[in-house]
């Protein structure tokens, strides 16, 4: 039985009281935001593998989005269908992957305008944000089986807003270990910036973030990660930062030397693995593009793997990326539509 989770007003509108209080809670913090020199000189221990991944029958690969491995030890791969978008197509935007690239199944089609965030909770449920309103669809969260089955939605079809019911572009999603359902929300042109947090069955709790360029505040958050803490990795993109969080929106730390984060994975053991997609330009001077490698305990940086194209502003770098239970660091490419594996030397 589907359960579709949306209306909720008492409850949500009851919570959604505290949410102003929580957004100064978050922007008076007394974190500093301290600049850094450009990271690129580190080590690369990884090679490159290229036209690993099979695609159904007659797809060419579209902007990939996302990328993890699942319980089941296969790898969940997000793409836009064709080109950048999915509105209008047929092309299942959901597939799975054995680690060699053998495609074992494939889902989605017609349900997404712009696919944009992949989380793989524990129990193997597949979650994936619509970050487009178009035509009566997008602007949600959806809960899916591994097989595809559609379990519940966050949001309303079709509507954008910053209420506790209704998002304006979200673009990732995350379950704690304790169920709880995290959402950044607001991407290019929108100014929702925010984390918004619902209960494990969908209820709204509370929302933080707001736009700007102060501890606390956001522009344009793309992603999210969890470190074994319980802490919250917000990419805080347009800001060239990482945010980190508590889980009640209380500003913690803010990381510069990881570059201009569009993705962030965080391993068990607390290894961080951040996608720089958008650096070498009049953003992100100096930085180069591709994915630095540390640690989530410390926020040294001991790794970079370089982009193909690190220092051209013309296309993008891998703009999410994922690390399977054998190292293997695989890359999401939205302007150069590809998959990329890399695998330690």
């Amino acid at each position: 039985m589907q359960h579709r989770v949306v209306g909720w007003a008492a409850v949500a509108m009851a919570a959604f009281v505290a949410w102003p209080a929580a957004r100064a809670q978050s922007a008076t913090s007394a974190v500093l935001d301290t600049p850094v020199a450009p990271v690129n000189d580190l080590p690369n221990p990884y090679k490159r593998i290229e036209g690993w991944a099979e695609l159904p029958k007659g797809m060419e690969w579209p902007a990939v989005t996302g990328v993890q491995e699942g319980p089941d030890g296969n790898l969940y791969v997000l793409e836009r269908c064709h080109e950048n978008s999915c509105a209008g197509r047929t092309e299942p935007p959901l597939l799975v992957l054995s680690k060699s690239g053998k495609l074992i199944r494939a889902w989605g089609s017609g349900l997404f305008n712009f696919p944009h965030g992949l989380w793989v909770d524990r129990e193997g449920n597949v979650w994936i944000t619509d970050a487009h309103a178009e035509g009566g669809k997008g602007n949600q969260v959806f809960k899916f089986t591994s097989e595809g089955k559609l379990l519940a939605t966050i949001g309303q079809a079709g509507v954008a807003g910053n209420g506790p019911d209704t998002f304006n572009q979200p673009t990732a999603v995350l379950v704690a270990p304790n169920g709880d359902i995290f959402v950044v929300d607001g991407h290019r042109p929108t100014k929702n910036n925010r984390i918004v947090k619902f209960s494990k069955d969908g209820k709204f709790i509370q929302a933080w973030g707001m736009t700007g360029h102060e501890p606390g505040q956001i522009s344009e958050p793309h992603t999210l990660a969890m470190d074994s803490r319980g802490r919250l990795f917000v990419g805080d993109r347009e800001n060239n930062r990482i945010q980190i969080f508590d889980q009640e929106g209380r500003l913690l730390a803010i990381w510069r030397q990881f570059g201009r984060p569009s993705g962030i994975w965080i391993a068990k053991d607390d290894t961080i693995y951040v996608a720089d997609s958008e650096s070498w330009g009049p953003d992100e001077p100096g930085w180069k593009k591709g994915i630095r490698v540390g640690s989530a305990k410390d926020g040294k940086v001991t790794a970079f793997i370089e982009d193909l194209e690190a220092t051209t502003q013309e296309h993008s770098g891998a703009e999410q990326v994922g690390v399977d239970d054998q190292g293997n660091v695989y890359g999401a490419v939205v302007r150069r539509k590809m998959l990329e594996k890399f695998v330690k030397q």
